[in-house]
């Protein structure tokens, strides 16, 4: 059954999830659903977006709809191509009949000396994660103010506030998200669209689990956080529904961090519970 209240209730609203294939995205996805969104998932490999249409409807079925319309779209979505973001938008109409909220969560990463970052490695990521969330923000943002109503949910990253070493690309781009975020808050409010970001702490996806799973860095990682492990992307999604939701109504430009304590850590007591294996 579905999980809802008055105040986060989501039925009648029509989400796009860039990313929302996998990890995060795809239990932003879920929480929605559960809540009852409609939503359009996007991601570059269509086997993945296919994939995630068959989990999701799974995972929801106890949720399906009484009528025709379907409850979760999967769409072939690169954030890099302006063409591939506007057919999105206007699948997202075309199967929903309109389109309520964005989550911007594509994304990706590489590790690398900074030294030794090459400006075409620097720029792609810069342009996946900010000029993309920009111009899915500006496809969306056009419907959103003919209705005079929307949210926008940006996916910024604990490197929005505290770096890490070697993944200068990423910081940077994910730092850009914040002033995004800030300044769309500021401008669009006007026209009934709020934005927002959440920022997730560490969480183990297919992105960055070889980075930080039993590895030296993750164990620093893990000793400087509180809660004294990882997360998981089923407890970001609660944030994204709260943010989509009635009871996120007067929240306009902040973004919540969702990191197990990890930027109020100066010195702790936390252990890594695992041997490293580097």
């Amino acid at each position: 059954m579905a999980v809802k209240t008055e105040q986060f209730d989501l039925t009648g609203k029509a989400a796009l999830i860039t990313g929302g294939a996998s990890g995060i995205g795809k239990a932003i996805a879920e929480a929605f659903i559960r809540h009852g969104a409609r939503v359009l998932v996007g991601s570059r490999t269509t086997k993945k977006v296919e994939q995630a249409v068959i989990d999701l409807a799974r995972a929801t079925e106890a949720d399906e709809a009484d009528d025709a319309q379907p409850i979760v779209v999967g769409t072939s979505l690169d954030v890099e191509s302006d063409e591939s973001i506007d057919a999105a938008v206007q699948k997202c109409v075309d199967e929903f009949g309109r389109l309520d909220i964005l989550v911007n969560c594509a994304g990706t990463t590489f590790r690398k000396p900074t030294f030794d970052v090459e400006r075409d490695e620097f720029n792609w990521l810069y342009n996946i994660h900010v000029a993309g969330s920009l111009r899915c923000a500006q496809a969306a943002g056009h419907l959103m103010r003919e209705q005079h109503s929307g949210c926008i949910i940006n996916i910024a990253s604990i490197t929005s506030f505290v770096d890490l070493v070697e993944v200068a690309g990423y910081a940077a781009a994910k730092s850009a998200i914040l002033g995004l975020t800030r300044t769309l808050a500021n401008e669009w409010a006007q026209f009934g669209i709020r934005t927002n970001g959440i920022a997730p702490g560490f969480i183990p996806t297919d992105l960055n689990r070889h980075l930080i799973e039993r590895t030296e860095r993750g164990r620093r990682i893990m000793e400087h956080t509180p809660m004294a492990r990882f997360g998981t992307a089923d407890e970001v999604a609660p944030a994204a529904v709260y943010l989509a939701s009635p009871a996120g109504a007067f929240v306009n430009g902040i973004t919540i961090t969702v990191d197990g304590g990890y930027l109020a850590c100066g010195v702790g007591t936390a252990e890594a519970p695992w041997p490293v294996d580097e």
